[in-house]
C-alpha cells in the first residue's frame, strides 16, 4: 500500500490541535473565534501533565508501546512488520510545551501531526516495515527551565542528566528543579535517557516556519536542510550610581547608556556580517527614576548560518563592547558570561531526500524550497546521533512565540501529508 492509496481524514489534525489547546492551556485571546487564542503550557506544569496523560492514552489506543525515560521524554512506539532487536524505530518528534506567550502550533503541530500519521496507519490497517516512534521531547522551549532543547540533548548525551535535573525554574515564585517536577507530575521514567540505551533509526520533525520566507515567496513547504548556529551571552556592565540632578553628563558612569550603545552596535555588526543579533532580556539597578544606573545586565542572542561566521562576529562584538566602555570617559567595566552555544546543523541527505521526494509529489517543485532554520529545534540534538530532517509550513506574517501564531488549515493538512509520505518513503527504503 502506497501513500496515495491511504484514506486520510481531513480536518481531524486541526480539530485535535484546537481541542487540546482548549483543554490544556488556552490563553491570550487575539480574535473573536473560540480557536483564536494561544497556549501557555509550561513544561512539567500541571497542564503539561494533563496533555502528557492524554497523549499516552491516545497512543496506547492505537496499539503503541509507551516508554517514558528518565528526563520525561515520551516514546510511543507503533509496531512494524520487523520487530527484532535491530529493527530500530523511525521517529517523528517535537514538543508539547510552550512559551508563556505561546501559540497553538509551535512544537504542538509536530507532535500532533505525528499522532495523525499513526491514526492514519491504524485507520488503514497499514503496518510499516519498521516501527514508528512518536516522541514528545521534554522542555524544548527552555521557558520555565532555562535550557532549550533540554531533554533531547540529554537523550543525545550532549549534556549530562544530572545537569538537567538541577536546573531551577525561572517562572515560579519559589524555584523548583526539573527533577522535583518530574517526580511531582509522575514523569520521571525508568527508561534510560540515552540514544544508546533507547535508540532510534532516524528523526523527522514538522514545524511551523516561525518566519516569513515561505509566505513571502508563496511556497507551501520548506525542505529544511540545516539550522543556523547561535550563541547566548550575558553582558554585565558596571558603572556608578549617582544623583541624576546633581551629576553633570560628563561626570557620569552611566551603565545603561553604555549598554544602549552596545545594543545599537550589535545590530550594526549583524547588518555588516549578514546575520542576526537580538536582546530580549535587560535588567538594571537600582531602577530608581532619579538615580543613574550602576549595573546593567542583558543577554545577547547572536545567530549565523556558519560556525566560523558566528565566532567572528562574537569576537568583534566583545571587542567593540570593551571599546565602548573604554571610550566612555569615566570608570565603566564590562564582563561576559557565556550561557549557551548551539553549533550549526546540517541534516542528513537520506532524510532530506525523502522529504524532497514527498514534497514534490504533493505540492510540486514550484511550491517547495530548501530552507535553513533560524531557530533551534529538538532535531538539532537528534541530528548529532541519527539521520534527521525537518519540514516547514508557512507562518502567517512570520509570527511565533505569540498567541496570534497561525497557519492556514490547508497548510496544516498539506504539511501532514508531506510528513506521512516522507516517513513512509524512508520506511520503504530502509534495509536494516
Amino acid at each position: 500500500m502506497s501513500f496515495k492509496s491511504l484514506k486520510l481524514t481531513p480536518g481531524r489534525l486541526l480539530a485535535t490541535i484546537h481541542d487540546t489547546a482548549e483543554k490544556f492551556g488556552a490563553k491570550g485571546v487575539w480574535g473573536p473565534a473560540s480557536t483564536e487564542t494561544g497556549v501557555c503550557r509550561l513544561t512539567l506544569s500541571d497542564l503539561d501533565k494533563g496533555v502528557r496523560d492524554w497523549f499516552i492514552a491516545e497512543t496506547k489506543g492505537l496499539g503503541c508501546e509507551i516508554k517514558v525515560d528518565q528526563i520525561g521524554n515520551i516514546f510511543a512506539i507503533y509496531p512494524g512488520k520487523k520487530e527484532n532487536a535491530n529493527a530500530l524505530p523511525t521517529a517523528i518528534g517535537s514538543h508539547l510545551d510552550t512559551q508563556p506567550t505561546g501559540g497553538r502550533y509551535d512544537g504542538i503541530y509536530g507532535v500532533l501531526s505525528g499522532l495523525e500519521v499513526l491514526r492514519t496507519l491504524k485507520d488503514n490497517d497499514f503496518v510499516p516495515n519498521y516501527p514508528i516512534a512518536l516522541i514528545d521531547w521534554t522542555n524544548e522551549e527552555g521557558a520555565r527551565f532555562p535550557m532549550s532543547i533540554m531533554a533531547s540533548s540529554v537523550w543525545a548525551q550532549n549534556i549530562p542528566l544530572e545537569r538537567a535535573y538541577k536546573l531551577e525554574s525561572v517562572t515560579d515564585a519559589e524555584p523548583v528543579t526539573v527533577e522535583h517536577e518530574l517526580k511531582r507530575i509522575g514523569y520521571l521514567g525508568e527508561t534510560a535517557a540515552s540514544y544508546l540505551a533507547n535508540p532510534i533509526k532516524a528523526h523527522f520533525e514538522i514545524h511551523i516556519e516561525q518566519g516569513p520566507i515561505l509566505e513571502d515567496e508563496d511556497k507551501l513547504i520548506g525542505i529544511v536542510t540545516g539550522v543556523q548556529a547561535y550563541s547566548w551571552i550575558k553582558v554585565k556592565v558596571f558603572g556608578k550610581a549617582q544623583h541624576t540632578g546633581t551629576t553633570p553628563l560628563a561626570a557620569r558612569s552611566d551603565a545603561l547608556l553604555a549598554a544602549s550603545k552596545m545594543i545599537v552596535k550589535g545590530n550594526e555588526l549583524a547588518k555588516k556580517h549578514n546575520c542576526l543579533f537580538s536582546v530580549g532580556v535587560l535588567n538594571l539597578q537600582p531602577a530608581v527614576v532619579n538615580v543613574i544606573p550602576e549595573h546593567v545586565e542583558f543577554i545577547i542572542d547572536v545567530r549565523h548560518v556558519k560556525d566560523d561566521g558566528l565566532s567572528v562576529i562574537l569576537e568583534e562584538i566583545k571587542s567593540d563592547f570593551v571599546s565602548i566602555v573604554g571610550d566612555s570617559g569615566r570608570a565603566l567595566t564590562v564582563e561576559f558570561d557565556h550561557i549557551y552555544t548551539s553549533d550549526a546543523v546540517k541534516f542528513h541527505e537520506d532524510c532530506i531526500s525523502s522529504v524532497t521526494e514527498s514534497a514534490e509529489e504533493i505540492v510540486g517543485k514550484e511550491k517547495a524550497r530548501t530552507i535553513i532554520s533560524g531557530a533551534g529545534h529538538d532535531s538539532c540534538a537528534t541530528s548529532t546521533r541519527v539521520p534527521t530532517s525537518m519540514i516547514f509550513i508557512p507562518s502567517k506574517d512570520g509570527v511565533s512565540h505569540n498567541p496570534a501564531e497561525y497557519s492556514k488549515p490547508e497548510e496544516v493538512h498539506t504539511g501532514f501529508e508531506v510528513l506521512l509520505n516522507a516517513v513512509l518513503k524512508y520506511d520503504s527504503k530502509r534495509t536494516d
